[in-house]
């Protein structure tokens, strides 16, 4: 009998192979094994094989979708003409759209027109419609104008499956709506169906509720995600409309600034973060807002002010002022410098009881009141002596200068009450500390809004807090959990007020990686005459953050890769001296180039934002924003200049994000959760579609 030479070592590979199998299978029961608790939670929702099934077709599909876009902000400060302005026009990409849509073969008067209505459609409507001559003209523009910004919702929604779409239209006008965004005009069948819905809208008297509708749905649609990168309060007049605004977004994160963290200390209660805020609010003449919006009570302040302060001259104490947000009467601008004064003083003792409290912040030297010479009107700063500006200091005991005298306890108390029962600002708190962070990771971008700590040779900056040392990511995971303490201690808790202390500290302390300074020269700009005091010396980061292989280090840290971005906030860009917002050789993009009125003029233009779609990442610099209402009567936008950053050599699809990978293990798991049913481990109900 002739023996097969390959038979035995065929039966082997087949035998290999065989084990292969079965340990693959082992390891893939094993791991449903393991999941069974969470896939049997998981079956509730997907009660049956159909079911999961249909989840997992629909989800690969959502993964072939383009990314959306994110739109990143930073340095807001306030400023909610500016910031409105610039959400509702996504930074230029709105008037893109609209441009793809209409073309050149429409003026150019015409599409400035609609990107308008679009911004401000509750505004710009009445004014649109008054150039009426008749209703046959109205309805002819009606007509024009639904039937253009349905072009444009469709195709800003054209990265969105048809589910999420809908899911974004309003209840009462959604299925009318959706016909007419995937409406086929060329199928002619249907003319006269498209037709009389149009011509219903209209003659019922809903056109101006539709057109509305639609301008919200296209800024809906058009961006995918906002990004904050810091600082939303001070300088500015309202930030509380700010925090609206974010609180009603669809999808939004917050990295905080340093001028964020105080009003977090101030509304958990830290008699030191009230001082300050109530200080920097009170030097923009914007108290008004706390009063108004926020409803703090300033009476008892004012009172005090008036009884200790009101025969001082107060002219280092006037506030900055802003003639178009005038006029301001001689009393106005009293009252506000009495208290700007009284409340600098408080400050001023508090953050002496703060530095005493806490001798890992090393700020030793900074509690000024205890290094005044009383009788000669001096004071002690860096171990050099300086004349006082103003040497009136009728509440401060110099055996004791940070005692609070009976009076000033009464305010204190008052204005710890006042910010804890602010309603209002509690919402916008709670809402920054559930959306917000001190940094951000999302589709390889690393965001936050200050610095991360350096060394003058490049290394990461060790500091030690409660016993341990941190630096790089962990110092910034750190202040993170330390800053939650600070309003979420139990009432009353050394944490607490440990947190509450350190969210000052973040507000201005030496290596807070949200402030990035050697210190915040306050007390020097306001008391002593000479400038050489006030240099508030730079974090050695914003030198080696032109450094590309340290922008790299500092990616490879947070666990990214080279080719990721850094996205900085905090340090306004003076372009107008020539400097560039791209540092690192593209690794950093520094997107503070100044909202802020108060900045135009050292830079030279009114902010950067950042657009990051599935095509491009680019940068947008903006010019000052001269107000809402001349935006709307003269069609004036933001003049904004584009600088594409990069382009994707193919477009980025949701496969390529962090969300992505999300979805890519929900279908992990519902193959995990077929398998199951299959097995008969968990018990289906059954489908009645027999084609399933």
């Amino acid at each position: 009998m002739k023996r097969n030479i390959f038979a035995r070592p065929l039966r082997r590979a087949a035998g290999r192979a065989l084990l292969a199998m079965e340990e693959t299978m082992r390891t893939e029961t094993d791991e449903i094994r393991d999941n069974l608790k969470y896939l049997t939670l998981l079956s509730r929702d997907y009660p049956s094989q159909a079911a999961a099934a249909s989840e997992i077709i629909s989800t690969q599909a959502l993964l072939k979708l383009p990314k959306g876009t994110e739109h990143f902000m930073s340095d807001l400060h306030g400023e909610n003409e500016a910031f409105v302005h610039i959400l509702n026009s996504a930074s230029g990409v709105i008037r893109e759209k609209v441009d793809q849509v209409l073309g050149e073969a429409v003026p150019e008067h015409t599409r400035a027109e609609l990107a308008t209505l679009i911004y401000y459609p509750n505004e710009k409507l009445p004014q649109l419609k008054a150039r009426c001559a008749d209703e046959e003209v109205l309805d002819q523009w009606y007509t024009e104008t639904l039937l253009r910004l349905i072009d444009i919702c469709r195709l800003v929604s054209s990265k969105h499956t048809r589910e999420h779409v809908r899911k974004c239209l309003p209840a009462s006008c959604g299925y009318i709506l959706d016909e007419l965004l995937h409406a086929h005009f060329e199928d002619h069948d249907k003319d006269l169906y498209y037709g009389q819905i149009v011509g219903s809208i209209i003659e019922n008297g809903r056109a101006d509720r539709f057109i509305v509708r639609l301008c919200e749905l296209i800024k809906h649609l058009a961006v995918d995600k906002l990004h904050i990168v810091g600082d939303l309060f001070d300088r500015g007049p309202r930030p509380d409309i700010i925090l609206d605004l974010l609180m009603r977004h669809h999808n939004v994160d917050i990295q905080w600034g340093n001028h964020d963290v105080v009003w977090m200390g101030a509304a958990a209660g830290s008699p030191i973060c009230i001082c300050t805020v109530l200080k920097t609010t009170l030097a923009y003449h914007n108290h008004g807002m706390l009063e108004d919006c926020y409803g703090i009570n300033l009476r008892h302040l004012q009172r005090m002010a008036e009884q200790f302060y009101g025969d001082d001259d107060l002219s280092l104490w006037m506030p900055h002022t802003d003639a178009a947000r005038g006029p301001y009467t001689p009393g106005m601008l009293h009252r506000c410098a009495v208290m700007h004064k009284a409340v600098t003083i408080l400050m001023l003792k508090m953050e002496c009881c703060v530095i005493d409290r806490n001798p890992d912040f090393k700020m030793k030297g900074r509690d000024f009141l205890r290094h005044i010479d009383w009788e000669k009107g001096t004071v002690t700063v860096n171990g050099s002596s300086y004349p006082l500006r103003d040497t009136s200091f009728p509440t401060v005991d110099p055996a004791d200068p940070a005692r609070l005298n009976p009076d000033e306890q009464v305010v204190l108390d008052k204005l710890v009450q006042s910010f804890r029962q602010s309603e209002k600002l509690q919402q916008h708190i709670e809402f920054l500390y559930a959306k917000g962070s001190v940094y951000h990771i999302e589709n390889g971008n690393l965001l936050y809004h200050g610095v991360v700590p350096m060394t003058r040779s490049g290394s990461f900056a060790v500091e030690r807090f409660e016993g341990h040392s941190y630096s790089g990511r962990a110092l910034m995971d750190y202040c993170d959990e330390r800053a939650r303490r600070g309003y979420f201690g139990p009432e009353g808790s050394l944490a607490r007020q440990s947190g509450q202390d350190f969210l000052w500290y973040l507000w201005c302390g030496k290596l807070s990686p949200l402030f990035g300074r050697s210190a915040m020269t306050t007390f020097e700009r306001l008391y002593v005459e000479d400038s050489s005091t006030h240099t508030e010396v730079k974090d050695p980061y914003y030198t080696w953050y032109n450094d590309e292989a340290v922008c790299r280090r500092i990616l490879a840290e947070f666990g990214l890769p080279g080719s990721s971005h850094i996205v900085n906030g905090h340090v306004p860009v003076r372009e107008k001296n020539g400097e560039s917002p791209i540092k690192g050789g593209g690794r950093l993009v520094v997107i503070d180039g100044g909202f802020c009125r108060a900045y135009h003029e050292k830079t030279g233009i009114a902010g950067y934002t950042l657009v990051y779609s599935s095509r491009t990442m680019s940068l947008r610099t903006h010019q000052p924003f001269e107000s809402a209402e001349k935006a709307v009567k003269e069609n004036l936008d933001i003049i904004s200049q584009k600088n594409i950053l990069e382009t994707e050599n193919h477009r980025i699809l949701v496969e390529d994000t962090d969300e992505g990978e999300v979805l890519r293990e929900r279908v992990h798991d519902l193959k995990q959760l077929v398998t199951a049913y299959q097995l008969g481990w968990i018990t289906e109900t059954r489908c009645e579609d027999h084609v399933w």
